[in-house]
């Protein structure tokens, strides 16, 4: 069975990008880009309301980082690391089957200029070679075609569409499973 350690909380770093643990100060731009309609949109969740549901969500990914159950990071600028972009993360780690679920977020500020890609290039290897991932899954909305299109790119495979199978807000959608194999 597949052994995860969070502790200490591993940073990661890309040309353009920090990936750091998600604090409290962070509050006011989670609440940003969870409120924003846009941003919501594919995920499934209604947006954030109160700066409140913005502190219980950081309380709960870094309860989930302590229980080595799921790892998010906040996602920043490296020339500006205290102002909260976006997040990523592997979540639903299925340690039996040494698997887990990768999911991201960004403001639309920063929207097409290749920082999802960029991030998810590092959570990538961070999953295979330090938590020995032997699969990391995407489950997005199956109209999300930014999102299927950064996947790809990324080189995750789409491996099934299931129509109507997750009800949100008072009608059924159709979702998209990717998923990317470690080769190594």
């Amino acid at each position: 069975m597949l052994e995860v350690n969070f502790n200490p909380f591993p940073e990661l770093i890309t040309d353009r990008l920090l990936l750091r643990k998600l604090n409290h100060t962070d509050a006011e731009q989670l609440f940003i880009l969870c409120s924003n309609e846009e941003v919501m949109k594919y995920i499934s969740k209604k947006p954030m309301e109160k700066i409140e549901d913005a502190i219980d969500f950081i309380t709960v990914i870094n309860d989930n980082v302590e229980k080595n159950s799921g790892i998010t990071w906040a996602m920043t600028m490296k020339k500006d690391p205290g102002k909260l972009i976006g997040t990523i993360g592997l979540w639903r780690i299925i340690k039996e089957h040494f698997r887990a679920e990768i999911g991201y977020m960004l403001l639309p500020g920063y929207w097409r200029k290749g920082l999802t890609r960029e991030a998810i290039l590092k959570v990538i290897p961070y999953g295979f070679h330090e938590l020995k991932l032997h699969s990391i899954e995407g489950n997005i909305s199956a109209n999300n075609k930014a999102s299927a299109k950064t996947l790809e790119s990324t080189g995750f495979i789409r491996e099934a569409h299931f129509k109507e199978n997750f009800f949100f807000d008072g009608k059924f959608e159709d979702t998209m499973i990717y998923s990317l194999l470690n080769k190594s």
